[in-house]
């Protein structure tokens, strides 16, 4: 397997800063379609701490060079890309995760995974556990992050390098608490993912998540349509209405 060769000297991401807030990209649509949305991970001065690469619910059947070519630009770029592995809450056989992360490094060589629909729950843990652990001996260094969307059980957070503790409607995270356990971790460990965020309340948003403790964020204008279940991967498949004014927030200006 192509993964457990030695390919050369590449450009590694930096680790995420021990202060002040950067952009987690839950996954953009298709390059093919979206060439703004992933044009924008590169601009100078957008502090992008990691962005998944979703080319078909997972790597896909074959290569897609569409896929590899926006990967080696963020690559260039200094930003780490995440391959998705759905978990589906604990119900995908193992076999199949590793398949799909083994067809991810072999075609994409990804800096690690973003596990998606994650167990939160204490008996999901050894099995989580597993995974991860699977991942790093496959890619050396993989960083990992757990979508589970919701305060899990506080052994998680040993499993992981971040976890992602809220995803879900501006109208539920302004009035969300945080759980008292995460005020031992830095804010670096944890990600919140927030869609129907209008622009007057990108400053309040942001002041949630330094108050709970996020290092990591993607604030989205995007809601649901009729018919869409609310947790559609379209709601962040798009860039955001208020995309400059966010970025703009958490790091230095972006320059038309």
């Amino acid at each position: 397997m192509s993964h457990l060769t030695s390919p050369g000297p590449r450009p590694s991401p930096a680790p995420l800063p021990a202060a002040g807030l950067g952009i987690g990209v839950p996954g953009w649509a298709h390059p093919l379609v979206a060439p703004a949305e992933w044009g924008e991970l590169t601009r100078q001065g957008t502090p992008v701490h990691w962005a998944v690469l979703d080319v078909a619910r997972g790597p896909g059947a074959c290569p897609d060079p569409y896929c590899a070519a926006a990967v080696s630009r963020l690559r260039t770029a200094g930003v780490r890309v995440l391959g998705r592995l759905d978990l589906r809450f604990g119900a995908r056989p193992f076999g199949e995760l590793v398949s799909d992360a083994t067809r991810y490094l072999d075609w994409y060589r990804p800096d690690g995974f973003y596990l998606d629909r994650c167990p939160s729950e204490r008996p999901g843990l050894g099995q989580v556990h597993r995974i991860v652990t699977t991942l790093r001996a496959m890619r050396g260094g993989a960083y990992t992050v757990l979508g589970q969307d919701t305060h899990p059980y506080e052994e998680y957070a040993e499993v992981a390098d971040q976890l992602v503790t809220f995803r879900g409607r501006w109208a539920d995270y302004r009035w969300s608490q945080v759980a008292e356990w995460t005020a031992g971790y830095p804010p670096e460990r944890f990600c919140h993912l927030v869609h129907g965020v209008p622009r007057p309340h990108l400053d309040e948003a942001l002041r949630i998540a330094r108050w709970q403790g996020a290092g990591t964020v993607f604030f989205t204008d995007r809601t649901t349509r009729p018919g869409q279940r609310a947790g559609s991967a379209a709601l962040w498949e798009t860039l955001p209405g208020h995309w400059d004014d966010f970025v703009s927030r958490i790091g230095p200006c972006v320059m038309e």
